[in-house]
């Protein structure tokens, strides 16, 4: 028996799409049968992988787009939906770190990474729900009511690790906004979810694998190795699906079992 998922008419709006976990997202997501909208500052990328994507029958589109800056975000949300229709799914991606010590955090590092993974996190998902709401309201047109919002958390929102405090701390707050979200938004049928990866192997942290620090990570790992973005794909269209309709405010660890080590 087999079981698969279609995505087709539904429109994903994917921030972070560029690189990384993001671009594969788009990709997986296209494939199941969505139009993505691809979200980013650097808009050079998100035009190659827009044409990768449509080399393989999919539907892309780009929108530039910087988390920090909230004008931004809201012209980014009403460009898609006037160019592409409604958005039905938004995979809320983008996000970046630091390495140091808390003692040598500054003011700048440490905004510079809650501005992208707290606040940019959260309004982009407020700018998206708003018109979810309206439709779900009957204040606006759309073939779909509800919704499916998905939060790129991480491991490090749900245990602490070294050298990475703020980070650690940023993507903690992503985990409660996401439960937040779900209890105020899951009567109007939009559902929130957490996804909370584990250590990946991306093109940002690739060369890191091979040193030795790198190596002696891997060695305290449950399993003795780094995840590839393809693992998330099947929980991620999942998440996004009609069937995922009861899952809503679930925080889920995809880490090879290192948060139960």
């Amino acid at each position: 028996m087999s079981y698969n998922i279609d995505l087709s008419g539904r429109v994903a709006l994917i921030t972070g799409a560029s690189s990384g976990l993001g671009k594969q997202f788009a990709l997986t997501l296209a494939k199941a049968g969505a139009a993505v909208v691809l979200a980013g500052r650097r808009v050079e990328n998100l035009k190659t992988l827009r044409a990768e994507i449509e080399a393989d029958g999919g539907d892309a589109h780009v929108v530039g787009m910087d988390v920090t800056d909230v004008n931004s975000i809201r012209a980014a949300v009403a460009h898609a939906e006037t160019e592409v229709g409604a958005i039905d799914i938004l995979i809320n991606n983008s996000g970046v770190s630091t390495t140091e010590r808390l003692v040598d955090v500054t003011e700048e590092s440490y905004d510079y990474v809650f501005d992208t993974n707290t606040r940019g996190a959260f309004f982009v998902a407020q700018a998206v729900a708003k018109r979810m709401l309206a439709r779900a309201k009957g204040a606006a047109p759309g073939t779909f009511t509800g919704g499916r919002i998905i939060n790129i958390a991480s491991a490090a929102g749900l245990r602490t690790m070294p050298q990475i405090g703020v980070y650690c701390m940023s993507k903690a707050a992503v985990v409660h906004m996401t439960k937040v979200m779900a209890g105020e938004w899951g009567r109007f049928g939009i559902t929130t979810n957490a996804v909370c990866p584990g250590y990946i192997d991306t093109e940002i942290n690739h060369h890191h694998w091979d040193t030795e620090g790198g190596q002696k990570l891997i060695e305290m790992l449950p399993r003795k190795r780094v995840g590839q973005p393809k693992d998330l794909d099947a929980l991620v269209v999942m998440l996004c699906s009609a069937q995922s309709d009861f899952i809503n405010g679930a925080i889920i660890s995809a880490d090879d079992g290192m948060a139960a080590a």
